[in-house]
């Protein structure tokens, strides 16, 4: 199943994206008692996603949204809480930030456990949605093209045995960053929460759906010209690690949204950087999940 949250006549409601046609299944019409939240859908588990498949394969036409008659917003418009993110966590782009003198986070290019951080949720926007380049008074707005992952059964010292039970879905993210503002201060927060920095989308693809993960790839595009090109395999610490390690002691709830980090080819790899500038336009692909585009402005 493929979730999208849109908007139309002023509402905001969730929907159903049927991958052949690209129309979307209106829940609030399909199955009107189901939720009209994304968080509120992923806490049903599996029985959401069963009412739902049972709505959308019995929808009636006047249920149906035809492809472009909506406005994708990000599954996620606001979410409850930070999304949590991994920094450094492909080898080849570890070595690569820590080589362009960005790098605020230790001696070590390669970590040896996680390094976590958040995003506010102010910093989200949507498919199509502009990135506010502008917001950036030091001109260093970066990319980073993420697989996220979505909590669905809460839960609190998780093992990595039993962490994929608690997935409920995939999304992409991209973690714009600016990058002089993450090197003067020291940490990673500041540079990467500023309005608008974390387009997210265009849908939320059930576990399920997806299948094994380690099977999907990441395309990166700016402008059209690969940067990123890598497998999620090739993730340092994959998303069962992560789990385990993000839920000692603390709990993760239902909607929790996690980004696993981003691979190597980001502007600030470059020599010179190649960072974002108003006109630009970034598209970042994953295998099985979607496609995420944003101008830049």
């Amino acid at each position: 199943m493929r979730f999208v949250t849109f908007s139309a006549n002023g509402g905001e409601f969730i929907g159903v994206l049927l991958p052949d046609s690209g129309d979307i299944v209106d829940l609030s019409q399909a199955a009107p008692g189901l939720p009209r939240e994304m968080t509120e859908l992923v806490a049903l588990g599996a029985a959401g996603i069963q009412a739902a498949e049972e709505a959308s394969r019995s929808a009636p036409a006047t249920a149906i949204r035809k492809k472009g008659s909506v406005k994708l917003k990000a599954p996620f418009p606001r979410p409850r809480r930070n999304i949590m993110c991994v920094g450094k966590n492909y080898r080849e782009h570890a070595e690569e930030f820590h080589g362009s003198g960005f790098d605020a986070a230790g001696k070590s290019a390669v970590p040896d456990h996680p390094i976590v951080f958040t995003k506010l949720p102010s910093s989200v926007i949507g498919p199509g949605d502009p990135i506010p380049s502008h917001l950036d008074p030091t001109n260093s707005v970066d990319y980073e093209g993420e697989l996220a992952f979505i909590i669905g059964k809460p839960g609190r010292n998780i093992s990595k045995a039993r962490s994929m039970d608690h997935v409920y879905g995939y999304t992409i993210i991209n973690d714009v960053t600016a990058r002089t503002q993450q090197q003067k201060y020291n940490q990673w927060f500041l540079g990467k929460s500023l309005d608008g920095f974390c387009p997210m989308g265009p849908a939320l693809v059930t576990a399920r759906e997806v299948g094994d993960v380690n099977e999907i790839r990441l395309l990166t595009k700016v402008n059209g010209e690969v940067r990123q090109d890598a497998a999620v395999s090739d993730l340092i610490f994959d998303i069962p690690t992560l789990i385990e390690v993000m839920s000692q002691g603390r709990t993760l709830e239902s909607g929790d949204i996690i980004a696993t980090g981003t691979s190597v080819g980001v502007g600030v790899g470059f020599d010179p950087p190649k960072f974002l500038k108003p006109g630009d336009e970034v598209e970042i692909t994953f295998s099985r999940i979607g496609t995420l585009v944003n101008p830049v402005e």
